[in-house]
């Protein structure tokens, strides 16, 4: 008997397997509760200096990037390789295997099997054979042999390639997930672009053509640029985020070609590039709009507090002389309004509420907003594809492993005299119990006709 391989045999074990897929559980579990591609200082001030530059070491800050977690998904995928290969020709040898080279002496030694005795024709003998294989679903094969006819069928035995399907799968889910590295697009490709991750904290009323990448911050560069039109946020009544959102457009040669909104869990794909809404920055400057009633005469500015403002057009000077924030974010403002007819108005207005200004000669609509950055995590992730293909195909393969078997199916008929001797028989890889249920339903069945 050759010697197997020392390599072939620790990386066809299942115990390698178990072994490996315990690391990543327990690692994937540290990248969870450990916060993911933060700045070193965020790190130092959580965890400490000693801690964080620990992390820096390892990558623990963009650990499914890093090395040595590529390296495990990498002895993984090597062993489910090795581990199917060296099984799967069993399964070809299994099912290749001639069932009619079974002897009625071999059946009468499988645990799941019935004989009898009739008095009828052996053609009589084989119809009530036929019979019993149609009524589980089989059609039988005869095959002489020398003192007795043997029956034989098989269903399902691709079934048994269904947890190899699933190594397959998981092979591709692998493969995906090494495609959308960012490590593998910078160390092997040579090409940070190929794959990414990384964020812009993008003002309203501007636009950008790059991004920061999470790892090693550098700068990557879009072929496109997103524009902030306008960032809108809602507030609970305690003053905590109920929901915010962007409207943006791309800019692609100097025009608009496609406009969006991104909200959260609601993002935005161009060309490969998948933005998150993911926060906000506001500003301490706010966006004021005017409107003459009367007219439609309008204006807008952008201003900060304590600042005198002339509309020209309209003879009126307006600023913003007060304010209430909780935090960064303002509750409330203080505007000072004057058209040079009369006292001047002073009053409390919301961000995003419009005020009415009635004034002797003419009466304006004014509103204000405070100014904001919205944060959006953009990701290019190539290999997302191939990832819901694997998932996809594992669904496939996890049903034909569990829910689907290999069945074979025996029947054996001796005629001596005017008696038949019947032996049936089956057996199953999966699912036994419903199987010879099945099996020992029919068979009550026949001994009622008898």
């Amino acid at each position: 008997m050759r010697k197997k391989n020392g390599f072939v045999s620790l990386f066809a074990s299942v115990q390698l397997a178990l072994f490996l897929l315990f690391i990543l559980a327990a690692t994937s579990i540290i990248g969870t509760i450990i916060p993911q591609n933060q700045s070193h200082g965020f790190y130092v001030q959580q965890f400490g200096e000693k801690t964080a530059q620990f992390f820096g070491l390892l990558d623990i800050a963009d650990m499914y990037n890093s090395w040595w977690f590529l390296s495990l998904l990498g002895l993984f995928a090597l062993n489910l390789i090795v581990c199917s290969l060296e099984r799967i020709p069993l399964v070809f040898r299994i099912l290749g295997r001639d069932m009619g080279m079974t002897s009625p002496e071999q059946l009468a030694q499988m645990p799941l099997k019935h004989a009898y005795t009739r008095l009828s024709t052996v053609d009589a003998a084989e119809q009530e054979v036929m019979q019993f294989f149609r009524s589980l679903g089989f059609k039988a094969q005869k095959v002489e042999k020398d003192e007795s006819s043997l029956y034989v069928a098989q269903k399902g035995g691709w079934s048994r390639f269904g947890v190899y399907v699933v190594h397959c799968s998981i092979l591709i889910v692998l493969l995906g997930a090494v495609i959308g590295s960012s490590t593998i697009a910078e160390k092997i490709l040579h090409n940070p672009t190929f794959a990414f991750k990384g964020a812009m904290m993008l003002p309203e009323g501007q636009a950008s053509g790059h991004i920061n990448a999470f790892k090693g911050g550098q700068h990557i560069d879009l072929d496109f640029q997103l524009f902030c039109k306008d960032f809108t946020i809602e507030y609970y009544p305690n003053g905590m985020p109920k929901t915010y959102r962007t409207e943006v457009g791309i800019i692609e040669e100097g025009r608009e070609v496609r406009h969006a909104i991104i909200e959260v869990n609601k993002p935005l794909t161009y060309k490969g590039v998948t933005f998150y809404q993911s926060s906000y920055q506001p500003f301490q400057n706010y966006l004021v709009q005017i409107k003459r009633a009367a007219d439609g005469l309008a204006t807008s500015s952008k201003i900060g507090v304590a600042r005198e403002v002339l509309w020209s057009e309209a003879g009126v000077r307006y600023g913003i002389i007060n304010r209430e924030n909780r935090g960064e974010v303002t509750r409330q403002l203080k505007i000072w309004f004057s058209d040079g007819q009369g006292k001047a108005s002073i009053f409390w207005l919301q961000p995003g509420q419009e005020a009415k200004i009635k004034r002797p000669d003419a009466t304006y609509i004014l509103k204000v907003e405070q100014a904001y950055a919205t944060g959006l995590q953009a990701t290019k992730d190539p290999g997302v594809g191939l990832v819901y293909s694997g998932c996809i195909l594992m669904l496939v393969g996890l049903y034909v492993a569990f829910f689907l078997s290999h069945r074979r199916l025996y029947g054996s008929i001796q005629a001596t005299g005017s008696e038949c001797h019947i032996l049936l028989a089956g057996d199953a890889n999966k699912n036994k119990v419903g199987f010879e249920r099945k099996f020992t339903e029919r068979i009550k069945r026949l001994e009622q006709l008898s």
